[in-house]
């Protein structure tokens, strides 16, 4: 059974994911594991390595600044009001280029990806708009979880 979920400005669990602050606005325990949605402030210089999901669809709608994305190897530059989204099975990353932080929705469907970053992040108080850079331990915890959430993170080989 769900109810209704009405999340004020800087309300939601709010997590720091490997230097990037996401506030998590539904979750699959809410809508039945059917998607679920975040905000994303992407610092200078933020955002993932090259990945691939397995399971579930991933949207992108940029509310405020500028952010790189690399689809299947192709870079595209996105500002507001611009929306991406990424089927299952598609290479990519995202990357904040600028000198601003860059501000973003990310949904993904099915739920459960969240959970992922509930394990891997750190907690902030609500309404935390920035996060420490992410440390070498935060990195390696991230690539020993992210397989069991159907997540193949590919970094580059040296």
């Amino acid at each position: 059974m769900t109810h209704a979920v009405i999340r004020t400005p800087g309300e939601g669990r709010t997590v720091a994911g490997v230097g990037d602050v996401y506030r998590f606005l539904a979750t699959g325990e809410e809508t039945n594991g059917k998607y679920a949605l975040w905000e994303a402030i992407v610092p200078p210089g933020g955002g993932p390595p090259p990945h691939v999901h397995s399971q579930e669809e991933e949207g992108f709608y940029i509310l405020e600044g500028e952010i790189m994305f690399t689809i299947n190897g192709e870079r595209v530059v996105a500002t507001a009001g611009t929306f991406a989204n990424m089927p299952v099975g598609t290479p990519h990353s995202f990357k904040n280029e600028s000198t601003k932080p860059a501000k973003m929705l990310i949904s993904v469907a099915p739920a459960g990806l969240e959970q992922m970053f509930f394990e891997v992040g750190v907690l902030l108080p609500d309404g935390s708009t920035s996060a420490l850079p992410p440390t070498k331990e935060e990195i390696e915890k991230l690539l020993a979880i992210a397989p069991r959430y159907g997540i193949e993170i590919r970094l580059p080989k040296h």
